[in-house]
């Protein structure tokens, strides 16, 4: 004997059967968003340290080319002149442009998991909207 189509409860047991299987998909869901952005977020720090490391190599390199084309200033020929200061240049240009990336990769690391935050966030109403 079937008590609950016997009491009138089936379709309310079907109804809490099928939310619970939505709130199953959607937290699934939910796990692989985080999931996504987490190694979303694990590739920019990375890019972000490797980035740290080539900017500080970069200026020790820039500062001391940088040094070395103020001494060869002041010696004999002017070739030599040109030559140390078209170096520090060159060097200057890769430590900008180092810098430069440091900055937008810093940048964008800063808003780590903003789908998965909006997506609960609108989660959050639509179960506030609901009670």
């Amino acid at each position: 004997m079937n008590w609950l189509s016997l009491l009138g409860l089936e379709g309310l047991a079907a109804r809490w059967r099928a939310n619970v299987i939505e709130g199953a998909i959607a937290v699934e869901d939910r796990v692989d968003l985080a999931r996504l952005e987490w190694a979303d977020l694990k590739q920019r720090v990375q890019q972000l340290l490797v980035l740290t490391i080539v900017v500080t190599g970069l200026t020790v390199v820039a500062l001391i080319m940088l040094s070395i084309a103020v001494l060869v200033h002041f010696w004999d020929t002017p070739q030599r002149t040109l030559v140390a200061w078209l170096v520090a240049g060159v060097w200057t240009l890769g430590w900008v442009a180092a810098l430069v990336a440091l900055v937008s990769v810093a940048q964008r690391a800063g808003n780590g998991f903003a789908l998965t935050r909006s997506e609960l966030a609108q989660d959050w109403r639509d179960i506030k909207e609901r009670l």
